[in-house]
């Protein structure tokens, strides 16, 4: 039996279970029970904070787990990213009070600087070269300027609204962007059960990401049809009773739907229909 990391509580939470029950596991839990056994899967999953998954990863204690890559860099532990999941997106930038002397990073060189991801700016500040004082805090960081424990913060940036509320905005360029991830330890996709999860995962997001198109037109009109809607690999062709006449099957990125529809309208295509694909394998 392996054991998965979720998160217990924040952000990422509702999104991970619910990704994770949709890939065809048992993972709710009663109240705030610890742990939930899925039997059926051969997995142990712990409810554990977002914040501690990569370091029992890394450790050992548990397979795999999924967290914030912002998490996962503060944690500077010897887990890796397997499988990005495209929620939770956020932007770890600096930010400085509005009408500061401040306005770019060099400027940080020598400051103070609160923070709920102090290894984040320490490796940052190295990076750069520069040098600064982390004050850690646990949250409410956007008050610690206005109350003197710190020149500037650098913080988890989503709608930059708190931010706004507080007066301030950020500076140069985003320190990394975050998002939902699976981590495991190094060999962790030797497990049959991690690839199988990592599998199950990767055809969700794909069909998030995708809905599949189906039309009819006419053979002078195929090629110039199929050029808009290419698929993944090639489209599927059948001929229909009616001669000259094909009916064509293609997935199709759903951010491009549209413009698609329209295109496949002009070159002919009629009896156009997209259904939405649960899950897929490519």
């Amino acid at each position: 039996m392996i054991r998965i990391a979720l998160p217990n509580k924040g952000a990422l939470s509702d999104e991970a279970v619910g990704l994770v029950k949709e890939a065809g596991y048992k993972a709710k839990r009663e109240a705030k029970e610890l742990s939930v056994i899925d039997e059926a899967n051969d997995i142990e999953f712990l409810f554990l904070r977002p914040r501690d998954i990569a370091i029992y990863v890394s450790g050992g204690i548990v397979d795999v787990g999924i967290t914030g890559r912002d998490l996962l860099a503060d944690s500077r532990s010897q887990a890796v990213e397997l499988l990005p999941l495209g929620f939770g997106k956020s932007r770890f930038c600096y930010a400085v009070p509005d009408g500061s002397e401040i306005t770019e990073i060099a400027q940080l060189n020598g400051k103070r600087i609160a923070s709920s991801y102090p290894n984040i700016v320490l490796d940052d500040m190295q990076k750069r070269g520069y040098q600064c004082s982390v004050v850690k805090l646990d949250g409410a960081v956007e008050i610690s300027v206005r109350l003197g424990v710190a020149d500037a913060i650098a913080d988890v940036v989503e709608s930059g609204t708190t931010m706004r509320q507080a007066r301030l905005h950020t500076i140069g360029d985003p320190v990394m962007r975050s998002e939902a991830l699976v981590i495991g330890h190094p060999n962790a996709t030797e497990q049959p059960q991690v690839k199988a999860l990592l599998k199950r995962l990767q055809g969700l997001l794909t069909a998030k990401n995708f809905v599949v198109v189906d039309y009819n037109v006419r053979q002078e009109n195929l090629d110039a049809a199929c050029k808009v809607t290419p698929g993944v690999e090639s489209p599927t062709i059948t001929p229909l009773s009616q001669e000259g006449w094909f009916a064509v099957r293609s997935m199709v990125k759903r951010s491009e739907l549209n413009v698609v529809m329209d295109s496949l309208e002009t070159v002919g295509a009629s009896g156009i229909i997209v259904s939405t694909i649960c899950t897929c394998r490519l």
